[in-house]
């Protein structure tokens, strides 16, 4: 599965559609490289990002945890941003990318503070995802809510 996405990534085109489990790890993958986005990965954001794949895909904690090592791993492999979320745009429908953003800015403020390099980051990833400045800002605020 690894291999099979860092090869998607290496096409000029990403493919149509992702499988579930390709599709669960280039997400969790996203989410790890906002949390590293301010270039300090916190524990608590490793829990967020562990317990937001655990209700997500329903996983037990030691799927979610294999999970989340195999989303590191690929995560520090991947090529630049904009081919990741190009190939998660076209495999994941639009409102499950909203979702996405409402995750990933829960990872981002796991820590308590929000730092400007994850708050550049996320801006920058919702438009790169389709999702709109609006329904983004709405996903910040959910997630400044949980």
């Amino acid at each position: 599965m690894f291999r099979t996405l860092l090869a998607a990534f290496a096409q000029p085109e990403p493919p149509e559609r992702l499988d579930t489990e390709d599709s669960r790890l280039a997400l969790a993958a996203l989410m790890v490289r906002a949390a590293r986005a301010d270039s300090m990965y916190e524990a608590s954001e490793r829990a967020e990002i562990l317990a937001r794949l655990a209700a997500r895909h329903s996983l037990p904690e030691a799927q979610a945890r294999a999970l989340l090592e195999e989303a590191e791993a690929l995560e520090a492999e991947a090529p630049d941003t904009v081919r990741f979320t190009r190939l998660i745009k076209q495999a994941v429908p639009y409102e499950d990318r909203t979702e996405v953003i409402e995750a990933l800015w829960a990872v981002a403020l796991a820590d308590g503070a929000r730092a400007p390099e994850e708050d550049a980051f996320l801006r920058q990833l919702a438009p790169l995802l389709g999702v709109s400045d609006q329904d983004s800002a709405l996903a910040r605020r959910r997630a400044a809510r949980d």
